[in-house]
């Protein structure tokens, strides 16, 4: 890899190295481009459900051995036997904490964390790509489906290498503390805290600042957006049994109706946004599945409701979760049911917290790579009601800055057509058919992640 350092004096007469070496860097990373694509396309061929990444850990700590760091792997692996142990019944063969950490020391400085999250999703790839994944694999509690990296974390290893890369080789440059952790199970909540209650700030060095790039099929290719403050949303899964007292079709006088009595609940959550959450702040409630009964002249004594449930704010999050088992039990005592009757409101643990964009640290980088990449590229966004679980790396240690920013990913022609309504908005994350265009996401990507990282060790 071509290595470019700056002189001394073009240091001094520019204030920082990252300044001075701006158009190196984009040099270095269009000449690496190549390496960081056949590793983008191993990974993107050889897909890992969560929880089973175990080649795709290893090659990814291969990776960074390779350029000289200190590397452990598993990290978090008790914490989720003992989890799916506790949540499934038992451990299968292959389930395991993939999390990897690597660790290089160079001299004084900060300490600054870039995270990759390295798990696909259950999904059938219908890209097309000569590198398309054939995979097919099974999950954490058995079930057997095709295998995709559906949401780009394949381009995000690639990213972290090929930065990594870069950051090597620019070592006079910078000083302080890299780690570089390949994180495991973000597509099911799991993965970064798995690492964290595993020692992840414990064991190994506790970094000063977070940074993450996420390859977004929602921007532009040649763009990075970015969001300051609250960026994702808490992500809460709420499951209602609603019981009632089953009977014939025809005499529904004598049964006590769930169907009824879910609609009615279905229709009073529509309350809670509008009536109970201030209205400059967010808040959403959707009812994702209503299951009840097999027959037309049944009614049934059961009625299930499937909930999520986003906010930003953890004061909202809290007013929306007693306000859906405080609505399903009223209901359910304004239709008559007695009190052995009532709802059953399951609220999942594991949810999702809001992630949470450092103000200062997101002026930081996103100045240091508007610097490097050219600020016609940048784009500010308003925030999304998605989640990721990369938001547990500042709610385990609030004094932590974190940021997380989009490396677009979509057809920027074909983009440009919809966003005029002469087209229709190319496959996005998570669709059989998303496909990043590689050589913009993946440069861009490396660059913004090398400039980011340099400025953060500026101190």
């Amino acid at each position: 890899m071509k290595r470019i350092l700056a002189t001394t004096a073009a240091i001094l007469a520019l204030g920082t190295s990252y300044a001075a070496s701006a158009d190196d860097l984009t040099t270095a990373v269009v000449d690496d481009y190549d390496y960081v694509l056949d590793l983008y396309k191993h990974f993107h061929e050889n897909p890992e459900l969560s929880l089973m990444e175990k080649e795709t850990s290893a090659r990814f700590a291969s990776e960074l051995k390779s350029l000289g760091f200190d590397v452990t792997e598993n990290v978090g692996d008790d914490w989720v036997r003992e989890k799916v142990k506790k949540d499934v019944g038992e451990v299968l063969p292959g389930v395991g904490g993939y999390g990897v950490v690597a660790v290089m020391k160079n001299g004084d400085g900060p300490t600054v964390m870039l995270r990759a999250d390295i798990d696909a999703l259950p999904l059938l790839e219908k890209t097309g790509l000569p590198y398309t994944s054939k995979a097919i694999g099974t999950d954490h509690k058995g079930n057997e489906a095709p295998v995709m990296h559906a949401c780009a974390h394949d381009s995000h290893m690639a990213i972290a290498v090929g930065a990594a890369r870069q950051l090597v080789e620019m070592k006079d440059e910078w000083s302080g503390t890299l780690v570089i952790i390949g994180q495991p199970a973000e597509e099911i909540g799991l993965g970064a805290l798995a690492m964290l209650e595993d020692g992840l700030y414990k064991e190994h060095p506790k970094p000063d600042y977070v940074l993450a790039t996420h390859t977004s099929g929602w921007d532009a290719a040649g763009t990075i957006a970015y969001t300051s403050g609250y960026a994702l949303a808490n992500v809460d899964s709420v499951d209602i049994t609603i019981k009632g007292v089953g009977a014939h079709g025809s005499a529904p006088h004598m049964g006590k109706d769930p169907i009824v009595i879910g609609s009615q609940i279905v229709n009073a959550l529509q309350t809670l946004v509008s009536r109970e959450v201030n209205p400059l702040e967010a808040g959403v409630v959707t009812v994702g599945s209503f299951q009840a009964g097999y027959k037309h002249n049944i009614i049934p004594d059961e009625a299930k409701l499937l909930i999520t449930v986003r906010s930003y704010d953890d004061g909202v999050r809290k007013t929306l979760l007693d306000g859906i088992e405080r609505i399903a039990i009223a209901q359910a005592l304004s239709a008559g049911l007695p009190e052995d009757l009532m709802p059953i409101v399951e609220m999942e643990s594991d949810y999702t917290p809001s992630t949470f964009n450092d103000p200062e640290m997101t002026t930081r980088v996103m100045k240091a790579i508007g610097e490097s990449i050219g600020t016609e590229k940048l784009v500010e966004r308003p925030p999304s009601m998605g989640g990721e679980d990369f938001s547990q790396f500042h709610r385990y240690d609030r004094d932590i800055p974190t940021f997380i920013f989009w490396t677009g990913g979509a057809d920027a022609k074909a983009m440009k057509a919809a966003m005029s309504g002469k087209g229709d908005l190319p496959p996005a994350n998570h669709s059989p058919f998303f496909a990043p265009e590689p050589e913009a996401s993946l440069t861009l990507g490396v660059q913004s992640m090398t400039a980011g990282a340099l400025e953060l060790f500026e101190e």
